[in-house]
């Protein structure tokens, strides 16, 4: 479905049965959930994919890998490469190398989890065998063109929706754990109250400005968190977006552009390729960035929510537009 509704590129994530009771960990990629159970699962979607002319990437993303757990990764890789898998998405620089040198047939693309930022970094992961460098979150469209003009012999991968992170994904050794067991830590639902250091009381005057302060960083959470995970009547996500980028990314030569969220419902995958999709056409057709914008935002629509600045990925095509 996803091939059809316009996805090039597939990814996904696999726990092989004996993963847990070899390292007690729930998960080899970072996801407790949203993961292939088997490698019959494995097969069948490397199968899948191809016949819908679409490549599939495997996830080995976690942040470091314990001696044991990098043989079984390289074990993972192994069969993946044999079932005819197209690439590896990995963070672990490490792996990257010994699985580029391992397995040649093998694209290694390197994670955003590795929180490569610049030049000197992609002209690292080049070195090291990769293939394609996936940024992290938060670089600003001028970081991420600027790598693509001085690495160009290294694919730039960029977000373009979903899955906003509040941290700095690379540096966050937390994991999102189901709702109801309490959900991302990072969605700060906590007790707390303000209290000065000096054991003073707080001024009506401060006690206004810091609960002005609270609904902000509340309302910004909100958006972050795809806009408290809502979508429209007819299932398009709201939520961390870069639709409006798209020409400025295609002009920069970035190579790729990330949707994120594969533990999502099929739906709302099914539904975040469409709009994609539909914004990718109108670029290759040749529209201008004006025309994108207005197109992109009227899509859900979200005109609103854009107006914020909150929900933008590349919030900087915005300011452009206003100026």
């Amino acid at each position: 479905m996803l091939a059809e509704a316009g996805a090039t590129e597939l990814y996904c994530g696999l726990v092989p049965p004996d993963w847990r009771g070899r390292f007690q960990s729930i998960s080899a990629n970072r996801r407790p959930s949203g993961n292939l159970a088997s490698y019959a699962d494995l097969a069948e979607a490397v199968r899948s994919a191809h016949a819908h002319a679409a490549a599939l990437s495997l996830v080995l993303n976690a942040q470091h890998y314990a001696a044991a757990q990098i043989e079984a990764a390289e074990e993972i890789a192994g069969r993946f490469a044999d079932l005819g898998g197209d690439a590896l998405i990995v963070s672990d620089l490490g792996l990257v190398e010994r699985l580029a040198t391992r397995f040649p047939a093998l694209r290694v693309h390197v994670s955003s989890v590795a929180t490569c930022r610049n030049a000197a970094a992609a002209r690292l992961c080049q070195a090291l065998g990769a293939r394609r460098l996936i940024l992290p979150r938060d670089v600003t469209l001028a970081e991420a063109t600027a790598i693509a003009e001085e690495v160009p012999d290294i694919e730039i991968e960029a977000f373009v929706l979903n899955d906003g992170c509040i941290f700095e994904e690379g540096a966050c050794h937390t994991i999102h754990l189901p709702g109801q067991l309490g959900g991302p830590i990072c969605l700060d639902r906590y007790g707390f109250r303000h209290r000065r250091r000096d054991g003073g009381e707080l001024s009506a005057r401060l006690a206004a400005r810091l609960q002005e302060n609270d609904e902000a960083y509340e309302r910004w959470l909100w958006y972050r968190f795809s806009c408290g995970f809502s979508t429209t009547p007819e299932g398009l996500p709201f939520g961390p977006c870069g639709l409006c980028a798209l020409p400025a990314l295609r002009r920069g030569r970035v190579a790729a552009v990330k949707i994120a969220g594969r533990e999502a419902p099929t739906a709302r995958k099914l539904a975040s390729v469409r709009m994609v999709r539909s914004v990718l056409d109108r670029v290759c057709a040749g529209a201008d960035a004006a025309a994108v914008r207005a197109f992109a935002t009227r899509l859900r629509p979200s005109e609103a929510h854009c107006a914020t600045g909150h929900m933008c990925y590349y919030p900087e095509v915005l300011r452009a537009a206003e100026c």
